[in-house]
């Protein structure tokens, strides 16, 4: 119950923020850039898109939660590795190289390990037409927060500053 609550406080903070981002001046840093507004946010726009019954928010959020912390722990991991490692390529040793193509490709295979999982649990939570609005839904919420941050980094910029 404890959860629901939750959810449904991080569901109207999403709303009323996405109406303050909005409304804020050009170069003004809007609570957005927060990491517990940009999930609420993300709440709220997978909750709309899903059209959760109730009952079926109650079911889903706690796996889909579990499910983002292995996620974000596996990306915290590679983002980890990734800092360790030389950037420049063309100075490393090929077993350098060899090194991070691998750490590269046993990042990816747990994020599928981990996607898997969790797709077995989603599908007995909720219709297959759901989950697969739920990972439309990720992707389109991904492209929709780059956009705004986009947006609004050419908003401080200026006219005239963007690409040439």
């Amino acid at each position: 119950m404890k959860n629901l609550f939750r959810r449904i406080l991080m569901i109207a903070c999403a709303i009323t923020l996405t109406g303050n981002i909005n409304a804020q001046p050009p170069g003004a840093r809007p609570s957005m850039e927060k990491m517990e507004d940009i999930e609420a946010m993300k709440i709220g726009f997978i909750t709309k898109r899903l059209s959760l019954s109730p009952d079926e928010a109650k079911r889903f959020w706690p796996v889909y939660d579990q499910f983002a912390d292995e996620m974000k722990a596996i990306r915290e991991s590679r983002f980890s590795r990734m800092k360790d490692l030389k950037d420049d390529f063309d100075s490393m040793t090929d077993k350098d190289a060899e090194k991070a193509v691998d750490s590269e490709i046993a990042f990816r295979q747990q994020e599928v390990d981990v996607l898997k999982k969790y797709h077995a649990q989603f599908k007995q939570i909720l219709p297959i037409k759901k989950v697969a609005k739920l990972y439309r839904a990720e992707e389109e919420f991904k492209r929709e927060l780059l956009d705004r941050i986009r947006e609004k980094r050419k908003d401080r910029m200026g006219p005239g500053s963007g690409p040439r």
